[in-house]
């Protein structure tokens, strides 16, 4: 693990310097095994997210890519930038709380918009962590989570 971790590291750094960012990368073993990159903030911070996070998504493949093509035995790779992720986390948790407290209030079902792998499964964590079922139905872009009562 230690050297998919090395190589993500220098790999990530690699393409920020390609940009002009002369940065040291933070780089951790993660839950289940995902390689954690976490960038400091620069003037660039913007640019390398992107919108919505796409570059930040983007970057991210890239990474994972590399890994796997260098035959790494674990490829799965997580970037944050600036916190922007964890910031977006804690949004969508403060949402989610909200979405709880709803249907413990009514007792019936709430369907949260469609949502990537990730946002859903912090919102299954929030769920999870305040005694609601949540369950993911539908499929594609359209696969969204359902809360309802236990």
């Amino acid at each position: 693990m230690e050297a998919s971790i090395s190589f993500a590291k220098k790999y990530l750094e690699d393409i920020l310097s390609f940009f002009g960012v002369n940065i040291t990368v933070e780089a951790i073993e993660g839950e289940n095994a995902v390689i954690e990159l976490h960038v400091p903030s620069t003037e660039l911070n913007g640019f390398l997210i992107g919108q919505h996070g796409d570059t930040l998504r983007s970057l991210q493949h890239l990474v994972s890519s590399a890994l796997s093509n260098q035959g790494h035995e674990n490829s799965r790779v997580s970037i944050d930038i600036a916190d922007y992720k964890k910031q977006q986390a804690d949004r969508l948790t403060q949402k989610a709380q909200s979405w709880i407290e709803r249907v413990k209030e009514t007792g019936e079902d709430f369907h949260v918009r469609p949502m990537n792998a990730a946002e859903r499964r912090i919102v299954h964590k929030a769920a999870a962590d305040a005694g609601i079922v949540s369950e993911s139905v539908g499929e594609a872009r359209e696969r969204h989570i359902v809360l309802k009562q236990s």
